[in-house]
């Protein structure tokens, strides 16, 4: 194999680039990546970098001379816009056309957007560096910031703000903020701390409208008729896989781009990172997972799965993910699949020294854990029986008999 191409230049793209050539591989990478910056950490976007604890020369994955002695065919600010299988050519927005032997797509997510708010003043999204530091000049002490969407980052970003004096007020359409990801007990538990920090949480309501004069945003219409006053929007309400380039490449997408157990999509082309929804054995379910670890162990997953000549067979890609949040002086941290269970059952819950443990049914097993607070020997054993397929009751009754 004589060129390897990564379309995405993020932390999964590369990860790959680096696990290749770990691996041994000489031939050719090219990597593409859509910002004109070199692949840098996003998780600091909505905390440090809010905050100013870190200033942008801090984001870098690695420093330029690391990455210059990986050989690559680096191209920044470089688009790709289709993608041939057969011919085996990934197509550049100038028309061109990269040839490659193996493809891994790597282009990740980007925000879903309310309509009617382009080319609106203080309406934001978070994702990129130019939009951490646009939020990051107008999180004013005294200003009103107004988040849609009551996930992982509009909570991360609710907590920053509030600790810069930023009045806050977060929309959720569900009952129970996060609910979805994490269970309602869970989700009101994270609630109440950021309502003793001064939040405003509002649920069950939807957005009707962004209201704006002379191009700056001024508050939300809900549905009810209520008007929310905003000197800034944060949208929040999730993300798209970047695959609209590879339409009528005869690859299958599907919320990502569908990838088998080894993370393939087709014979040479792999997915990783936030784009690749996989089948995980583990779990016995496809999978995306919008969360750093899960692009950097995929990425390992995939060089040796591309590299992979008979008699070394390709294993499969089965991992606990794992994902971590920070708000307030809260560590949350979680192992498994937790999105679909079944039943949540809190196992501790101290709320005055901040703890919290619950753990996540899917079927007759156990399938995640959260926890806040907790020792890191504690969550460890935890990971270990979620990692060993450990049945529900076996699980839990040995986690709290401990």
């Amino acid at each position: 194999m004589n060129r390897i191409v990564i379309v995405g230049a993020s932390a999964g793209g590369l990860a790959t680039a680096e696990a290749l050539r770990r691996s041994g591989y000489g031939g050719g990478i090219t990597v593409l990546g859509e910002e004109p910056y070199l692949p840098y950490d996003r998780p600091p976007l909505s905390k440090q970098i809010l905050t100013g604890e870190w200033q942008p020369d801090r984001l870098p994955l690695r420093a330029k001379a690391d990455i210059d002695a990986l050989d690559l065919d680096l191209r920044l600010g470089v688009r790709a816009t289709g993608l041939d299988v057969a011919a085996r050519t990934v197509t550049l927005a100038d028309g061109s056309r990269l040839p490659y032997e193996g493809l891994v797509v790597a282009t990740g997510v980007r925000p879903r957007r309310l309509p009617g708010c382009e080319g609106v003043t203080g309406v934001h999204t978070l994702r990129t560096l130019e939009d951490a530091l646009t939020l990051k000049a107008r999180l004013l002490p005294g200003r009103r910031l107004v988040i849609v969407g009551a996930g992982f980052i509009g909570a991360e970003v609710a907590a920053v703000a509030r600790g810069l004096g930023v009045e806050v007020t977060v929309l959720e359409s569900g009952p129970v903020p996060l609910a979805l990801a994490v269970g309602e007990r869970t989700g009101r538990w994270l609630a109440r701390s950021h309502q003793d920090h001064g939040v405003r949480i509002r649920t069950g309501v939807s957005v009707s409208e962004v209201l704006a004069t002379d191009g700056e945003v001024t508050g939300v219409a809900l549905a009810d008729g209520s008007v929310i006053p905003a000197d800034d929007v944060l949208v929040a309400i999730g993300s798209v896989p970047n695959t609209e380039w590879l339409e009528g490449s005869g690859l299958t997408v599907d919320n990502g781009l569908v990838c088998d157990e080894f993370s393939a999509a087709a014979p040479g082309v792999y997915g990783v990172g936030d784009v690749a929804r996989w089948d995980n054995p583990l779990f016995g379910t496809a999978m995306r997972v919008e969360h750093r670890t899960n692009a950097a162990e995929q990425a390992m997953a995939v060089a040796r799965n591309l590299l992979a000549r008979e008699p070394v067979p390709r294993r499969p890609f089965a991992p606990v993910p794992y994902f971590w949040s920070d708000q307030y002086e809260m560590k949350i941290q979680a192992y498994g699949y937790l999105r679909g269970h079944d039943e949540a059952v809190v196992v501790d819950d101290d709320a005055s020294r901040g703890r919290l443990l619950v753990a996540y049914r899917t079927g007759d097993r156990l399938a995640g854990v959260l926890a806040v607070g907790v020792p890191p020997k504690t969550l460890r054993s935890w990971r270990a029986l979620i990692a060993a397929g450990s049945p529900w009751a076996d699980a839990l009754g040995t986690e709290v008999a401990a």
